[in-house]
């Protein structure tokens, strides 16, 4: 008996809920709650696809980006642009030497 709600149970608590929330925030409440899904689902896909036997598709590789990254002077001088080029590609070698399953050759 405690578990069933009558669809006029669900009438009081929706006046309930207007009420406390008033109309105007309800619409932002549910935009916000379906955007929360939708990143909690793609996320819960996400682990899926990384679980899943067989699933050995390396990432693109770094240094395109950082050449993209360089020639859209997304950096200061050109000796800045070295440096930091210099400073990510050391960064992705130790993350891909880290990642679980590389192998050290």
């Amino acid at each position: 008996m405690l578990g069933e709600f009558s669809p006029s149970h669900w009438l009081i608590v929706g006046i309930v809920v207007v009420l406390l929330f008033g109309s105007k925030r309800l619409p932002d409440a549910a935009r916000a709650l379906g955007r929360s899904m939708r990143i909690l689902k793609s996320e819960t896909q996400g682990l899926r696809d990384d679980a899943a036997p067989g699933a050995d598709a390396a990432p693109a590789p770094a240094p395109d980006a950082i050449q993209h990254a360089i020639q859209d002077g997304a950096f200061g001088t050109a000796q800045d642009k070295r440096d930091r080029a210099a400073r990510l590609r050391e960064e992705a070698a130790r993350i891909e030497s880290t990642a679980p399953g590389a192998t050290n050759t």
